[in-house]
């Protein structure tokens, strides 16, 4: 029987090859994105989360498979924090009842490489505590013109999902009800987002040595997708909070086996 698939972010990037590789492999894909999807819906405010979960219930007639939260922004600006935090967050906890419903329930999102690079620990204890309104302001504090060196907000973003991930997936609400609940941490991926970042190759080589990928270098849209499909699919039935790093070895190349 065909899985019913929610995906955020479906108009481009990864959201987009993801919705692709999960209609060709047979899923029934409910699209989101603010235009060109099935669903039409701003996610970076709570009213939007609203109007976007009235509506996947409607369209899914109440039950969805699979939900891939990927909508996200790069920005150095407080929506980046509404949408890539609250917006990923506010789109898992709201589908997760539809979820429930499954007989082979699996939830997903987007972190990033940048989950290890250097954060604001005051904006990360804003979102990590579910304080949009203090989210929002510090990240106004960091944007301002000089202030932030560059990442701290997007990285910030990146760091606090991985850690809701983390520190949800092993409770009564998703392992408890058998929804595997996890991440990918990609690398540099050529989507709209970063195009304006690799315009030339010295703009590319001067990212990659902060983002290196050895292996294969930057990766296309279908490579998250790909895997993305897999841990929204059957098979995927014991993985939890885990934070699955696509990025061509940046990781490794970073942390080491620090983590052991």
């Amino acid at each position: 029987m065909s899985r019913v698939s929610v995906v955020t972010g479906a108009a481009s990037g990864i959201g987009q090859a993801t919705a692709r590789v999960l209609s060709e492999r047979g899923d029934r894909v409910i699209g989101i994105d603010l235009h060109d999807a099935e669903i039409t819906a701003d996610l970076s405010t709570e009213e939007g989360l609203a109007a976007m979960v009235e509506a996947v219930t409607k369209v899914s007639g109440g039950i969805v498979d699979g939900v891939f939260a990927i909508a996200g922004l790069a920005q150095e600006t407080p929506p980046t924090v509404a949408v890539n935090f609250f917006g990923m967050v506010g789109t898992l906890k709201g589908l997760r009842p539809l979820l429930a419903k499954s007989s082979a329930p699996r939830a997903q999102g987007i972190a990033s490489l940048a989950s290890i690079m250097p954060v604001d620990d005051d904006l990360v204890a804003a979102m990590t505590a579910g304080d949009r309104a203090a989210a929002m302001a510090r990240a106004a504090e960091i944007a301002q013109p000089g202030l932030s060196a560059g990442g701290f907000i997007y990285d910030s973003t990146k760091k606090a999902f991985a850690q809701w991930i983390r520190r949800n997936a092993p409770t009564p609400e998703w392992a408890g009800a058998s929804i595997p609940l996890n991440a990918i941490a990609p690398g540099v991926i050529r989507t709209p987002m970063t195009a304006d970042l690799l315009v030339t190759p010295e703009a590319t080589d001067q990212l990659l040595q902060v983002a290196p990928m050895p292996l294969n270098g930057i990766a296309p849209p279908t490579a998250p997708a790909q895997l993305l499909a897999w841990l929204g699919s059957e098979a995927n039935t014991h993985l939890c909070g885990q934070l699955i790093f696509i990025d061509g070895g940046g990781e490794v190349l970073q942390r080491g086996d620090a983590t052991w």
